[in-house]
């Protein structure tokens, strides 16, 4: 019996679509066109002009399988292995911080959104089955500085070091930062400096701190009738010089990986576009370890 049908896709290099695809922040529909019109993503992708190239379709069900399946975490860790392995993730100081991964905003009226935030979906929504698939219930809203965010966070916790992000966590934007620290932090990081900025201050982050045996090097926080020193002060920014460390993480996946912007719709695929956004970053930092300080996996092969 002859099969019929074209071949199944190489998984590599759907992969590499899907490193592309976050790199580049580009929607289904921007990376099918890009591979077609950029010879640099063909050289990477190594496919020829010639080659048939897998549709926005395919690449959408691609990554919907690869999360579904959990696949995007395995792929991270197994990064994430590779570079402890060859001492990249060095274990030498933790540094934890969150960044916001905007959403498209809903346009839902005053009691949808109560609703939404008492964690109900509006039965009216139920008459109409398409408005309904469009509407993301997981997605939150919260202000920050005066901004209002809508969407979900990327909390990362980074090896000082090199700068590798070694955990995620992905929570809806209204989450405070500080209620991940638990879920970043684990045994491994026992005896080692844990750096982060005054909102991961409190009772139940000093429970969690002495729970995993880390030393606090976070900011010191300041309250009403009872301000900061000015020796906390110095000390604060003393931290600063090490804790602002990860802001460069953050600030290489805004400017150079076009910002964090979730296309999907739910919490699950923001999970693995986060995860993905992660890996990404952590691939491209190895090439720039590897080229600006001289070292990487194959000194050690």
């Amino acid at each position: 019996m002859v099969n019929a049908g074209p071949k199944p896709y190489d998984p590599l290099l759907m992969f590499k679509i899907l490193v592309l695809q976050r790199y580049y922040n580009l929607s289904d529909e921007q990376i099918e066109y890009q591979i077609l019109d950029r010879l640099t993503f063909c050289r990477f992708l190594e496919i020829s002009l010639n080659d048939r190239v897998p549709d926005e379709k395919t690449i959408w069900d691609f990554r919907d399988r690869l999360i579904n399946k959990n696949l995007d975490k395995e792929l991270f860790e197994l990064f994430g292995d590779l570079l402890e392995k060859y001492g990249l993730i060095a274990h030498e100081d933790k540094i934890i911080d969150a960044s916001f991964v905007e959403a498209p905003r809903q346009r839902n009226k005053r009691e949808e959104n109560q609703q939404i935030k008492e964690g109900q979906v509006p039965e009216s929504w139920d008459e109409n089955p398409n408005k309904k698939r469009q509407k993301d219930v997981d997605a939150k809203r919260t202000k920050k500085n005066k901004e209002t965010h809508f969407g979900y966070k990327n909390h990362a916790k980074v090896d000082n070091k090199h700068k590798f992000i070694e955990k995620g966590k992905t929570t809806d934007a209204s989450v405070h930062d500080s209620q991940a620290l638990d879920d970043l932090l684990d045994e491994k990081d026992e005896d080692q400096d844990l750096w982060a900025d005054s909102a991961y201050t409190g009772e139940k982050q000093e429970t969690t701190i002495k729970k995993y045996k880390v030393k606090n090097k976070i900011h010191e926080k300041g309250y009403k009738g009872k301000p900061l020193t000015e020796e906390q002060i110095a000390s604060n920014k003393e931290k600063s010089k090490t804790r602002v460390r990860v802001e460069h993480v953050f600030g290489f996946m805004e400017q150079s990986m076009n910002k964090l912007y979730v296309r999907s719709i739910g919490l699950k695929r923001a999970s693995g576009f986060v995860t993905m956004v992660n890996l990404t970053y952590n691939l491209f930092r190895y090439e720039q370890v590897v080229r600006l300080d001289g070292i990487g996996m194959s000194n050690w092969q």
